[in-house]
């Protein structure tokens, strides 16, 4: 599984609608390319049905080649030129978000891991409610969790518990340190505009062609 964020960084509600007509635009593209694309975490943003950030696990088969390629051709500064929908008559239309890949931490002895198992909530069909498939891993010396009902079993559901604690960790000790090499941190935090990697026009998001 390939780990790919999709974020607003510290734009405003445009942008965030942009990360979910992105997120839309990106399982598109995964679904010709046949990559599964699973919503790993979210966080929400001011507007209904939008994200500030959105990290995301795509899948694919051929040791996740076509994942990795669909990843990289979402890497980098996303830009939308659109009239705001929220800001009538607001002069600003262009909006930018950022894609970036991430490679996996390195996993984390299970000793220093709690595992808990609970029923599974919200929309997922016959299965959610019905087993207890999700999983919540805890580090035990910091108190950071994190909560994974995505996958089918418990078992994978507990694997990729640990992989997104692995790597919440590490996100955490380099925002801590203040180092240049926080990866998220930075992609969060910064959007390099003007020199947008893909270009997308109007309130249904068309790709706009290079010349």
């Amino acid at each position: 599984m390939i780990l790919f964020q999709l974020t607003a960084n510290t734009g405003p509600a445009e942008c965030c609608l942009a990360v979910r007509h992105a997120l839309n635009a990106l399982v598109k593209e995964g679904n010709k390319s046949g990559v599964k694309v699973e919503v790993l975490e979210e966080q929400a943003g001011p507007a209904q049905d939008t994200y500030s950030s959105i990290l995301l696990g795509l899948l694919s088969r051929e040791d996740n080649v076509a994942a990795r390629e669909l990843a990289e051709r979402w890497t980098g500064t996303l830009q939308w030129i659109c009239d705001s929908p929220y800001r009538p008559g607001h002069k600003r239309k262009n909006w930018f978000i950022g894609g970036a890949l991430h490679d996996p931490p390195a996993p984390l002895p299970d000793s220093e891991i709690r595992y808990e198992t609970m029923h599974a909530s919200g929309p997922g069909g016959q299965h959610v409610n019905k087993t207890a498939s999700a999983v919540r891993t805890t580090h035990v010396a910091t108190g950071v969790s994190v909560r994974v009902q995505s996958q089918r079993s418990q078992l994978a559901n507990r694997q990729l518990a640990a992989r997104l604690l692995a790597g919440k960790l590490e996100t955490l000790a380099e925002s801590r340190a203040d180092t240049a090499k926080a990866q998220r941190r930075l992609q969060h935090m910064q959007t390099e505009r003007g020199n947008a990697r893909r270009t997308f026009v109007g309130k249904s998001f068309i790709e706009a062609q290079r010349g």
